[in-house]
C-alpha cells in the first residue's frame, strides 16, 4: 500500500522516523508530507499511535494533467472508480497544486467531480451525491510538473485532534506539534519537565503520551472502513491492540507546568482530565519565577508570546529578560527549549542557543531553540 502523510513543516524526518517505527518501509520525504509503503497492519497501527502527522492518504493513480481534458479523462480512466463508489455512496474532493490552466482549486475539483459522477451517470444511470460534512471517500487530487496523484484520505479529521482539548488558549500549540517538539528534545520521561508557560496543558500532556507510546483515541469512523478492500479483521486487531496496551506511567519522573492566568489554568486543568493525566501532572496557577525545584538535571520547556499574536512586543522584552535571569539562577545544568517566533525577543535571555531548528506554529516562522543553562 502506498501512503502520503502530511506532517508540520519542520518536522517531516521526525515523522518518517515515527513511521519507521511503527512498520512502514520505503520512505520519502519532503515539504510537510512523508510518502511510504506500509501493509495493512501498520495501516491501521499508524492510525492509533503517529502522534506527528495530520492526516494519512493512500495514493491510487497518476496521471498525466495539464490542462481541463487531460485532468477530466486521467481521473476517469486511472482508478476502478464504478467498484469503489457505488451511486449510493457520498464523496467529495480536495485539491492542492496547480498548473497555468489549472490554477483554481475549486473549478479542478469541480472536474474530477464531473468526471467520476459522468461515468457513473453513463453506465447506472445515476450518480453519487456530493457530502461536504460527512463522505463515504474524501479524493484528494494534488497536481504537480504537470502530474496528478490520486490519493484517498483516510479520514475526515485530522489526527492532531485529540479530543482532550475542548477548551484551550488564545494562541494554542496544535497537539502534533508539540509531540514532535517534544520529540526532539529525546525526553525519555526520566528526568524532570516543566513548562513554565503551559497554557492549555499541550506540552505536559503529549509529553506523557510520547513518552509512554499511549495510543490515540480511536475516532468513532475511518474513512477507510468505506474503501472496496478495507480488512475488517485486521483493523479490529490492531484497535483491540492499542485499547489493550498496558500503560506503565512508574517510569515517569516529576512533571510540572505553571500557567500565571486563571482561566487559562483552568482550562489545562479540563485537558489534563479528559486526557486521564491528572494523577501524572501538577499544575501550578502562578507566575514561574515562584516555582521551586531541587534537581540537578531536567528539561524546562516554553512556548511565550512572541509579540505577534498576544502582547506587545515591547511589554515583552521584561518577561524574556526575566526569564533568562531566573533559569540562569534557579536551573543551572538543565536544558532549556523554547519555541520562539521573534529572535528580536530572544536576545533578552542572554543566554546562548546550542542548537536552533526551523519549524512552522500557525503560519509563524519559528525557531524550536535549544539551551544549556548555565
Amino acid at each position: 500500500m502506498n501512503l502520503i502523510a502530511s506532517a508540520p513543516e519542520g518536522l517531516e524526518k521526525y515523522l518518517a522516523r515515527e513511521i519507521i517505527d511503527l512498520g512502514g518501509f520505503n520512505i520519502n520525504t519532503y515539504k510537510r508530507t512523508v510518502s511510504f509503503e506500509c501493509d495493512y497492519s501498520t495501516f491501521f497501527r499508524i492510525h492509533f499511535f503517529s502522534r506527528i502527522a495530520f492526516r494519512f492518504y493512500r495514493e491510487i493513480a497518476r496521471f498525466a494533467c495539464y490542462d481541463r481534458l487531460s485532468l477530466y479523462e486521467g481521473v476517469r480512466d486511472s482508478f476502478d472508480w464504478l467498484k469503489w463508489l457505488p451511486s449510493d455512496k457520498t464523496f467529495n474532493v480536495q485539491v492542492t497544486g496547480r498548473t497555468s490552466s489549472l490554477s483554481h482549486s475549486h473549478f479542478t475539483a469541480l472536474e474530477v467531480k464531473n468526471s467520476i459522477t459522468d461515468l457513473q451517470q453513463s453506465v447506472w444511470n445515476k450518480r453519487s451525491n456530493i457530502s461536504l460534512d460527512n463522505p463515504d471517500l474524501i479524493i484528494h487530487l494534488h497536481i504537480n510538473n504537470e502530474r496528478g496523484v490520486l490519493s484517498l484520505q483516510s479520514s475526515v479529521e485530522s489526527l492532531h485532534k485529540r479530543g482532550y482539548r475542548p477548551a484551550i488558549g488564545n494562541a494554542p500549540l496544535k497537539e502534533n506539534l508539540a509531540s514532535g517538539l517534544l520529540k526532539i528534545t529525546e525526553w525519555n520521561g526520566n528526568k524532570p519537565l516543566i513548562d513554565i508557560m503551559c497554557g492549555s496543558g499541550t506540552f505536559l500532556i503529549e509529553a506523557i503520551n510520547q513518552v509512554l507510546k499511549i495510543p490515540l483515541k480511536s475516532q468513532k469512523s475511518y474513512l477507510f472502513e468505506n474503501w472496496l478492500d478495507f480488512k475488517k479483521d485486521i483493523y479490529l486487531d490492531e484497535k483491540k491492540k492499542a485499547l489493550n496496551k498496558v500503560i506503565s506511567f512508574e517510569k515517569l519522573s516529576k512533571i510540572v507546568g505553571c500557567e500565571i492566568n486563571k482561566d487559562v489554568f483552568d482550562q489545562a486543568k479540563v485537558n489534563i482530565s479528559l486526557a486521564g493525566l491528572e494523577n501524572y501532572i501538577e499544575l501550578q496557577n502562578n507566575d514561574f519565577t515562584k516555582i521551586q525545584f531541587k534537581s540537578a538535571q531536567g528539561l524546562v520547556l516554553c512556548n511565550p508570546p512572541y509579540g505577534k499574536k498576544l502582547g506587545d512586543e515591547n511589554e515583552l522584552i521584561n518577561l524574556y529578560q526575566n526569564m533568562g535571569e531566573f533559569l540562569k539562577k534557579n536551573f543551572s545544568g538543565w536544558e532549556f527549549w523554547l519555541l520562539s517566533g521573534n529572535p528580536r525577543l530572544t536576545k533578552y535571555l542572554k543566554m546562548k542557543a546550542s542548537l536552533k531548528i526551523p519549524v512552522s506554529n500557525g503560519g509563524i516562522d519559528c525557531r524550536w531553540i535549544k539551551y544549556l543553562i548555565r
